[in-house]
């Protein structure tokens, strides 16, 4: 069987849009190592510059905002998350973005990274897991958190780059092999699920 070795299109979703987050200083970080790989190709979806309604009912101005976004997302053949945690879970607005969508989801490889106080958004983690599994989405099993982010980073870098940067080739390995294993499956037989 020949595999497909194409680099994979990869939506890096920054889950956050409260004034001041620390999603973009992460995400920054994050894109460098998704571009140093010849086997990925980002594109981002950011929570904060989708402008989706919290009641689910059509209108021109959802169908301007769902425009800007779905087609990254339909397009992707993986997604990379990145999540605060805000009171034990993941932030509303990120919760929206998905729920805005349901195909583009399915039987997609989801990696997550996460950030926030002494848990570093793994509880938050855990969440999207059930979410995404509803969703009929695999999420990949290693992360990649930071404890006390606003602590652990100095001029946009962690300070000690060498965990982080171990569990993200981790974690981006794991995504380009379900990445590639899950669009041949869904080149050879679409997903009916």
């Amino acid at each position: 069987m020949q595999t497909d070795t194409a680099p994979l299109r990869v939506a890096l979703v920054i889950g956050s849009n409260r004034h001041g987050r620390f999603g973009p200083v992460v995400a920054d970080w994050l894109l460098d190592r998704l571009r140093d790989r010849d086997d990925l190709v980002p594109d981002i979806v950011d929570v904060a510059e989708t402008d989706l309604p919290m009641t689910m009912a059509p209108s021109p101005e959802v169908t301007a905002a769902l425009a800007s976004v779905t087609p990254k997302l339909a397009s992707a053949d993986a997604f990379v998350v990145l999540t605060p945690e805000y009171n034990h879970s993941y932030p509303a607005g990120l919760k929206n973005l998905i729920d805005w969508h349901f195909t583009e989801w399915q039987a997609k490889p989801v990696a997550l990274v996460s950030y926030g106080g002494i848990s570093g958004g793994l509880r938050a983690v855990e969440h999207l897991r059930q979410v995404f599994a509803e969703l009929h989405a695999v999420t990949v099993r290693d992360t990649v958190s930071f404890h006390n982010a606003g602590g652990s980073f100095a001029d946009g870098r962690p300070k000690d780059p060498s965990g982080p940067d171990a569990a993200a080739k981790t974690m981006l390995d794991q995504l380009v092999w379900w990445g590639r294993v899950l669009r041949e499956g869904r080149a050879a037989m679409p997903y009916g699920g």
